[in-house]
């Protein structure tokens, strides 16, 4: 398809000295000499075309050996306006484009000149040097903007991989601690765990393939997390999760939500006191809104374990998987925790 633009452009272009030629049409195409002058410079013309996009360009201008392209481009510019002409001479055997001017009566003046530096031979250079330098700097910056979307669309995913790689073995490790928990003290809700686990890894290792996932797939993981967690821990501790909206509508990012959920549960829970967690999940038409709520019991929490990725990993992919189309807030007093994240959604 390429080829046959350059084709039509190249024909439509050699056929422009004789359709605005001043001299009679007849007087023209019945010429051998001024057919064999405007063959030769055109024939120039389409060699440095391609020379000049093909090789001069690649090989000096963007190299940044401008001075090399430009010396090139002026020994050619040179060659042109003195090589097409004695080769055409040297075909005719006469310096006369027109030889017979006196006998056609219909063709005007024509002034030979050997060696003129800014003629109408000298527009038409520019002209195809113009277009065709233009063009191909165009197409080299194109080429370079894709070329640097692809770098920044794969360093994007190589980075979100590397967080969700993150994320799978800490969201194992804490969930076996909890099913040892329950297995050392014969808890005879062992077996269920072990199913809430299995829906777990089955979601971690499956669903989080994707970059999207349904708010209920997201809703029911959360609800097997907190199911784990709860089995293990006393009656003091109240969790409060609130869920609510067009839940099977809208796509989310998968696991976007438990480190604050995990961060509740890690210094928000006490086995002396009563402690509650309140997490709000709501989905709207066009924006989802969440809300996690906890006390901080520092005296039983005074080592903090580095398992897991934590608030750092799940703010940088928001702003990777949804860059100034989230709001996050997150305030701490040293006596409650809160958090509350908003994001707009298609």
């Amino acid at each position: 398809m390429m080829m046959i633009a350059h084709a039509a452009a190249w024909v439509c272009f050699l056929l422009l000295p004789f359709i605005f030629s001043p001299w009679p049409a007849e007087s023209i195409f019945n010429n051998h000499n001024f057919i064999v002058h405007i063959i030769c410079g055109d024939i120039y013309l389409i060699i440095f075309y391609y020379f000049n996009t093909l090789f001069l360009i690649p090989k000096l201008l963007t190299d940044t050996k401008w001075y090399w392209y430009v010396l090139s481009c002026i020994t050619l510019f040179l060659v042109f306006i003195y090589v097409p002409r004695q080769i055409a001479n040297w075909i005719n055997g006469t310096d006369e484009i027109f030889p017979h001017r006196n006998n056609m009566p219909n063709v005007p003046p024509f002034k030979r000149n050997r060696f003129i530096l800014f003629s109408g031979n000298t527009a038409v250079f520019f002209f195809v040097y113009t277009i065709g330098t233009c063009i191909t700097v165009v197409q080299n910056w194109l080429a370079a903007e894709r070329h640097k979307q692809v770098i920044a669309h794969e360093k994007l995913n190589t980075e979100l991989s590397f967080l969700k790689s993150q994320i799978n073995p800490h969201f194992f490790f804490n969930t076996l601690n909890n099913i040892y928990s329950l297995a050392i003290t014969g808890n005879n809700q062992t077996a269920s765990a072990i199913m809430k686990l299995s829906a777990i890894m089955r979601y971690v290792l499956s669903e989080t393939k994707n970059n999207l996932v349904t708010m209920n797939n997201e809703v029911d993981f959360i609800k097997n997390y907190l199911d784990l967690q709860l089995v293990r821990l006393t009656d003091k501790v109240e969790v409060n999760f609130k869920y609510e909206g067009l839940l099977e509508d809208k796509l989310i990012a998968p696991l976007l939500f438990m480190p604050f959920i995990e961060n509740a549960f890690k210094y928000g829970i006490s086995t002396k006191e009563k402690t509650t967690i309140n997490i709000v999940l709501i989905a709207a038409e066009s924006s989802i809104h969440f809300e996690v709520h906890n006390k901080i019991i520092k005296s039983e929490n005074t080592s903090h374990e580095t398992t897991g990725i934590g608030i750092n990993n799940v703010k940088r992919r928001l702003e990777l998987l949804y860059p100034n189309k989230h709001i996050l807030q997150v305030s701490d007093d040293n006596k409650q925790f809160n958090v509350q994240l908003d994001i707009t959604i298609k």
